[in-house]
């Protein structure tokens, strides 16, 4: 009696989806929310990008009422974080403290083809920089954009910081002379 009701419980199939899909539902889940986490990192990373290179391209139409990387710094910072509806700059998600801008000068031998560069955040030094005679000069401005993602749900097996973040960075540059 006993085997008999065994063996009609194994060949019984009602209820496989059920336990089919408890079974699979979790994985799918975590599927969705992933995919949706890593779309709003990379959705973060671009805005980053985008606000480095509006700000490159500021710069190179005009400085306006202030220096080169206080200019470039307040462009990033409102490209990034956007505009109040009375048309002033956000102040956050970042900051003009996340802001870098790098000067770097490279001096070419035309004979050998060497490159010897020399990076500095300081303008006033990095005017007054010139290379040796007999090689090519060019000088260059970036700037970098630094902002923190914290996740969804993070995963602490990946590049998470202490804080539970993931640090965002993107810099744009173009040649000046």
């Amino acid at each position: 009696m006993i085997r008999l009701s065994i063996r009609k419980l194994l060949r019984d199939e009602r209820a496989t989806a059920i336990i089919e899909l408890a079974l699979v539902a979790p994985i799918v889940a975590l599927t969705v929310v992933g995919i949706a986490d890593l779309s709003n990192a990379f959705s973060r990373k671009l805005g980053l990008e985008q606000g480095a290179q509006r700000s490159i391209e500021k710069i190179m139409q005009t400085t306006g009422y202030s220096t080169v990387e206080a200019t470039l710094a307040a462009e990033a910072v409102c490209q990034v974080n956007g505009t109040n509806s009375d048309g002033t700059c956000k102040t956050s998600p970042i900051t003009a403290s996340d802001v870098t801008v790098t000067y770097r000068l490279d001096c070419t031998d035309t004979s050998s083809g060497a490159v010897t560069s020399t990076t500095t955040t300081q303008p006033l030094t990095f005017d007054t920089w010139t290379c040796a005679t007999g090689t090519a000069t060019s000088r260059y401005l970036s700037v970098n954009v630094v902002d923190k993602y914290t996740p969804m749900f993070p995963v602490h097996f990946s590049a998470l910081d202490a804080d539970g973040t993931y640090h965002l960075s993107a810099t744009a540059g173009m040649r000046i002379s």
